[in-house]
């Protein structure tokens, strides 16, 4: 059984997870969940990308209620949030999959309208972010940020561990550090956000010492085999690059091996077009080869260039987002090979809880008769 045999499904052990497959349900922020807490409509979605062994990673979920800048995005800072997640978390486990739940705090990626009591939104820096434009041409402004005082970055590492705690009372397997694509721990991260003169900005280990102080305190709440982190070196999503990313990634999965974490997921630099063709840099080598956990890539990945590098050993696991959000069986139809569904951009974050999220095909019984 050829099909059986590509390199993204064969199985792999992460920490205590028996993985059958290497292609991971990236993180996807979908926009339908009102007042910030998950819907029923959820259960389906996620239960429809699970496979017995496979690895899903939900989408960005708040850590608190300054932590929000789009619409109708999940948390779980309350009871309430924690009760709405335990049935969609149990129908995947139901399937047998591995659930992880992406903690996030948008930082100055928000505006009035999104924060308690319509305050600033909370940053390393007090430098606003440009409006930006969308694929459907409308603008999204942000406000002016308000600069976090030495003395406040205590109590956001504190969400960050009551979060965790939340995570796992709410029945996920563990949770993923958002410190990527312009958010608010990769506006501490990096030198083209932070321009701080205290103890968290200047010096590149300043710089990290927030995300570090963050993973520290989630470890010592859950447990280090329960934590992943997601990392953007080559990033300038939201105004958010740093000079030397390279060095920057480099340092941060040096700093990260003495806590153990289950897996380091990291964004590959854009792609590029070469001769005609589109392809992916694959800058991260040397990370790959410093991390001592799982390692997860990302970024524009089909099946052809997903079993590549995972034979190559460039990384341990794939994540896919677009492709995995319009083929639930995605693993399936890389087994076959089999044609896939084209996702509708247009659908990616309306609120409705079918059209764009749960009513994309399976493949149909004459094609998946093998």
């Amino acid at each position: 059984m050829e099909a059986h045999q590509i390199p993204l499904l064969k199985p792999h052990k992460m920490g205590s997870f028996n993985l059958s497959h290497r292609i991971v349900l990236a993180p996807l922020t979908r926009s339908r969940s009102f007042g910030n807490i998950p819907q029923p409509h959820a259960i389906l979605f996620y239960s429809q990308r699970t496979t017995r062994g496979g690895l899903l990673i939900s989408e960005a979920t708040g850590v608190s209620d300054t932590a929000q800048g789009y619409p109708r995005t999940p948390g779980i800072w309350t009871e309430e949030q924690v009760e709405a997640w335990k049935p969609i978390v149990k129908a995947v486990h139901d399937k047998g999959g591995v659930f992880i739940c992406q903690l996030w705090h948008v930082g100055r990626v928000s505006s009035h309208v999104y924060q308690p009591n319509g305050q600033a939104p909370i940053s390393s820096t007090d430098k606003p972010i440009r409006p930006q434009i969308h694929h459907d041409g409308t603008v999204e402004e942000y406000s002016t940020p308000r600069r976090l005082r030495t003395d406040e970055i205590p109590l956001i590492v504190n969400d960050f561990r009551v979060a965790a705690r939340n995570a796992i009372e709410a029945g996920f397997d563990g949770v993923e550090i958002h410190a990527a694509h312009g958010y608010l721990l990769e506006q501490f991260l990096k030198d083209g956000a932070n321009d701080r003169t205290d103890e968290y900005g200047g010096s590149l280990e300043n710089r990290c010492r927030f995300i570090l102080e963050i993973v520290e305190k989630v470890v010592d709440e859950i447990g280090a085999g329960r934590v992943g982190i997601r990392l953007s070196p080559f990033s300038d999503l939201m105004e958010c690059g740093d000079s030397n990313p390279d060095a920057l990634g480099v340092h941060m999965v040096q700093s990260l091996n003495k806590y153990n974490l289950l897996y380091c997921h990291i964004t590959e630099p854009r792609m590029t077009f070469n001769e005609g063709k589109l392809e992916l840099p694959h800058r991260l080598h040397e990370m790959r080869r410093v991390f001592q956990g799982t390692f997860i890539t990302a970024s524009g990945y089909g099946r052809e260039e997903g079993n590549k590098v995972v034979e190559e050993g460039y990384t341990d696991l794939v994540a896919y987002g677009r492709l995995f959000l319009a083929n639930p069986d995605l693993p399936r139809r890389f087994e076959l090979n089999a044609p896939l569904n084209k996702y509708d951009r247009a659908t990616f974050y309306t609120p409705d809880p079918i059209v764009g999220y749960t009513d994309y095909p399976f493949l149909q019984p004459s094609l998946d008769s093998n």
